[in-house]
């Protein structure tokens, strides 16, 4: 299926979005967060809680910035302290955060930067030979079912009753399980420690969490004969961290995006998108796919109206993620079957939408989401309004497809709801499998001109954001219309300029490794 654009309007845009991002490339260079240096500790094995449960490495980080060391780097100290106390880094970690280190100790800083460099090789190397061996012989073997991949979330708070959810999604026929993060967790500025079971409308986002569910997944995964992705959340103040524990337990897909955590979460926007650099470097590194949240902008704006919003921010994000060396085939754009279901020919304007992206982007898996902003407690509307979803997904080649639910804004989905949402889309899928290939739109047609017009529209805004910049358009509401102040939201106080002397080497690794030069981007 195809519908005829302007291809040469698709690169402009796309310089466009280089220009808005390049500012904030820019600040990345000289400044870091409390989150990214949390995860460099993290990326050493620093892990745990003290005696009021609060992480190591919080404490670690706090113990630096107070004694004024922090711009120099936490990898720089972590190795200093290894050296200093002859302790290995979590040991090292828990004295410099109980003052027992002595700073004025006399060893050559490289010394430290060459002992710590050599570390952090050996831990990179190490975690992508873990992922070069399950692409090879769990996903590259088991291979997984066919696209669009179904997207379910399982959401109890509780991670026992999680894993037992998640598995009979998996029998039942689901490609990925998305394990929906407690409410609020984005919010707070540490991650919590263990497997967890008092979570609010979702699960903690933990290490341990992530190690029980991978291994449930790989379990059913073995049974069912195909691979089992797993997805979490890491947007919020510790989406560095977040990504550090994807890496190390297995995930496949995170949802990783600052635009939303500015929008939807009041977080600073600073520090987000300076903590989305840091993430991405190891997202790409680690094949992590990711997923983003333009879907929901048109949750609290119009879907017709201001689905140029959607586009334009998509090139913004994709600008965003390859400065961080992700490909293409890791980037999960996010965009969502919202419209009005009472709009005049409404199916028509969202295989518009749902193409146009497609073709804007088609080396990205991207991340469908179903209606929900309309869906009411009419269960056979919605299971009609998610039948049409799961066709425009087919037809337009969609590939991480999260699956609409008939119950949606009634109650957490039972696993008959999950079940009958599978029943759907498998329907759907099979019966319109390749239609899309024999379906073409006449160029002066509805769907045609719809998708020329969002793109208009997009470059047009694409235009204004170059001209003001992203922080000020985001301050005026171009995005979602949620304005967000530049010194305003949550997290600003743990960004900071760094030292001419800063010291990060995964971050100087990982940007070799990615093929990223902050000189070119």
């Amino acid at each position: 299926m195809h519908i005829s654009i302007d291809t040469q309007k698709v690169a402009y845009a796309r310089d466009l979005a280089q220009s808005i991002v390049k500012p904030m490339l820019d600040y990345f260079a000289t400044h870091s967060t409390v989150s990214t240096e949390r995860a460099a500790l993290r990326l050493f094995g620093v892990d745990g809680v003290d005696a009021d449960e609060v992480p190591w490495p919080n404490r670690a980080v706090d113990a630096l910035r107070e004694r004024g060391l922090l711009e120099r780097g936490a990898c720089y100290w972590l190795g200093f302290a290894c050296l200093q106390t002859g302790l290995a880094p979590q040991a090292a970690a828990e004295a410099i955060a109980k003052g027992e280190v002595d700073f004025t100790a006399p060893i050559a800083p490289q010394e430290v930067e060459e002992w710590t460099d050599s570390r952090a090789k050996v831990i990179l190397d190490e975690l992508l030979a873990q992922r070069r061996d399950r692409e090879l012989n769990r996903r590259g073997r088991l291979g997984m079912g066919p696209k669009p991949w179904k997207y379910l979330i399982v959401a109890t708070g509780n991670i026992f009753e999680d894993v037992p959810q998640a598995v009979a999604a998996a029998r039942a026929g689901a490609d990925i399980i998305a394990v929906i993060r407690s409410t609020g967790q984005s919010l707070i500025d540490f991650v919590p420690y263990g497997t967890t079971t008092e979570g609010t409308g979702g699960t903690y986002a933990t290490g341990a969490n992530f190690k029980l569910m991978r291994e449930a997944l790989d379990e059913v995964g073995e049974e069912q004969g195909r691979y089992i992705m797993l997805t979490n959340y890491a947007s919020g103040l510790c989406m560095p961290e977040i990504s550090v524990l994807a890496a190390q337990h297995g995930l496949d897909m995170l949802l990783n995006d600052a635009m939303y955590g500015i929008l939807f979460r009041d977080i600073n926007i600073f520090r987000t998108l300076c903590d989305q650099y840091f993430s991405r470097l190891v997202n790409a590194a680690s094949r992590i796919i990711i997923n983003t949240g333009e879907d929901n902008y048109l949750t609290t704006a119009d879907a017709f109206e201001q689905g140029h919003t959607v586009l334009a921010s998509q090139f913004i994000n994709e600008r965003f993620a390859l400065a961080a060396g992700m490909t293409p085939n890791l980037m999960g754009l996010g965009h969502a079957f919202e419209m009005n279901p009472r709009t005049p020919d409404g199916l028509s304007y969202e295989i518009a939408m749902a193409q146009l992206v497609r073709q804007v982007f088609p080396e990205a898996p991207l991340k469908y989401m179903p209606p929900t902003k309309h869906i009411t407690g009419d269960i056979f509307q919605a299971y009609a309004h998610n039948a049409l979803f799961n066709l425009v997904s087919v037809l337009t080649n969609q590939e991480i497809h999260l699956l609409g639910i008939m119950t949606e804004a009634i109650h957490t989905p039972f696993a008959s709801d999950r079940h009958l949402a599978l029943k759907n889309a498998d329907y759907v899928f099979n019966y319109a499998r390749n239609m899309g290939a024999d379906l073409d739109w006449k160029e002066d047609g509805m769907v045609a001109t719809r998708a020329r017009l969002v793109l208009d529209q997009s470059v047009e805004l694409l235009e204004k954001v170059a001209k003001e910049g992203l922080v000020p358009a985001i301050g005026k509401g171009e995005f979602a219309d949620v304005k967000r102040a530049p010194d305003g939201g949550k997290g600003l106080s743990g960004v900071f300029e760094r030292a001419g002397n800063y010291f990060n080497p995964f971050m100087t690794r990982l940007e070799a490794l990615n093929g990223v030069s902050m000189a070119k981007v």
